[in-house]
């Protein structure tokens, strides 16, 4: 055999270029979704808008709303069952869609951490970006699926009790039945951008400790304090700055016309905390001394 027979190829031609793969994010989602007690929690989140209808069929409101917002959803569901979902996803986003997308979120790394997978995990290899990164798309698809289970659960119950028909807008106007529907579905992509910007605080908590569940209370208490300072008119210089001060904004898309100048807001500042806490969940994982 000659030299030049014996000797190996280069390393460049060796090694072939690794194909694009969808297989570890597919298997964070069968993780999420295939938990028992994440279902829990879906259940529990579709029975919201359950008790909503059927509550409203048997004791029917017996007057107009009064005040407008959330009161209005409710004073409008025998008339359109569509606005179930609107009125389910008003009465769960303070608290149940939060707690959900938390739980997910704190469980994210540091449930890795506790079951003593994580160090195995990044071992495969997988890098810590790529991992960072799937773990919080799987928590911005659970926060959608979550979104939408309580919308959908809540216009089906509704359609089967009370009917559809043209929906009456908050500006005393009437949109037809599939306009309605489609700003429903806006509805919910807009809360569900607020929520991932919660996932994205949740998974920075994560990567501080081991413990999920502690991630996911220390997450909630900082919902709950959000919640708390925006009410205060004293701080009214902070609430801009408040990640919960712009999710009740949706309603500016059941107006006609939609004013998105209202909309925008929250999705910047969805947006600025989705970049601030990823980055700092970057900075926090990427040189933590991974030992469990």
């Amino acid at each position: 055999m000659s030299v030049v027979e014996a000797t190996p190829a280069p390393i460049a031609q060796r090694v072939k270029p690794r194909r694009f793969s969808t297989r570890f994010y597919r298997s964070e989602l069968m993780l999420i979704f295939g938990r028992r007690r994440n279902w829990a929690g879906l259940a529990v989140l579709a029975a919201v808008p359950l008790i909503i209808a059927v509550a409203t069929k048997v004791w029917p409101p017996t007057g107009p709303a009064n005040g407008g917002g959330p009161d209005t959803f409710f004073a409008s569901i025998t008339s359109n069952g569509l606005f179930v979902s609107l009125a389910a996803l008003t009465a769960e986003l303070p608290l149940f869609l939060p707690l959900a997308v938390a739980s997910i979120a704190g469980d994210a790394v540091a449930g890795e951490a506790n079951l003593g997978t994580l160090r195995y995990l990044l071992s495969v290899p997988v890098q810590r970006t790529r991992l960072l990164l799937v773990k919080y798309a799987a928590i911005v698809a659970f926060a959608f699926a979550a979104t939408l289970l309580v919308a959908v659960v809540g216009a089906s119950a509704g359609l089967v009790l009370f009917g559809g028909g043209k929906v009456l807008l908050l500006s005393g106007t009437e949109v037809s039945f599939w306009a309605g529907l489609l700003r429903l579905l806006g509805v919910c992509a807009y809360m569900a951008v607020g929520l991932s910007a919660l996932g994205a605080v949740g998974m920075f908590v994560s990567t501080l400790t081991e413990q999920p569940i502690g991630a996911t209370i220390a997450t909630m208490i900082l919902v709950v304090l959000s919640f708390i300072l925006d009410t205060i008119p004293r701080l009214d210089w902070l609430h801009p700055y408040l990640l919960t001060h712009y999710w009740m904004s949706f309603g500016e898309l059941l107006r006609d016309p939609v004013v998105f100048d209202g909309l925008r807001p929250g999705l910047l500042s969805a947006g600025a905390y989705i970049v601030i806490f990823l980055t700092a969940s970057w900075a926090r994982f990427a040189g933590k001394d991974v030992s469990s």
